[in-house]
């Protein structure tokens, strides 16, 4: 069983300098220590997933430039998440908002080849 992620839980990406905090908005009205809970639809760059610092993926444009421009020593640049699906796995059955909720050991996919996952859920009472 994993834990239940809420607003505020930490966040890591595989190719990211920087951990990130998730931002859940509470909307929802659903939440575990007093902090609103999230769902697998809570995966929007910028609104509920902030930079991760700098980006050392080639397959981001802009670090490939940058490394290209320094004759092929790689650059890292400004992390900009670019997050086409939602989270993965949720618990289906367990739903918030019509949608399965996630837990500790979901990841989201960013379209320059990251893998984001969670240090920390955010809270420790709320298993699913």
């Amino acid at each position: 069983m994993g834990q239940q992620v809420c607003m505020g839980a930490q966040m890591q990406c595989s190719f990211g300098a920087a951990p990130s905090s998730l931002a859940v908005l509470p909307i929802k009205r659903v939440t575990s220590s007093f902090m609103p809970d999230a769902n697998i639809m809570d995966h929007i760059p910028m609104v509920n997933i902030l930079p991760f610092g700098m980006c050392s993926s080639l397959a981001n444009p802009t670090v490939a430039a940058a490394t290209s421009a320094a004759l092929g020593v790689l650059t890292p640049m400004p992390c900009i998440p670019m997050i086409p699906g939602p989270w993965t796995p949720g618990n289906p059955t367990v739903t918030i908002g019509n949608f399965p909720i996630i837990n500790n050991t979901s990841k989201c996919f960013c379209a320059f080849a990251g893998v984001i996952s969670f240090t920390n859920p955010g809270q420790q009472t709320v298993q699913d």
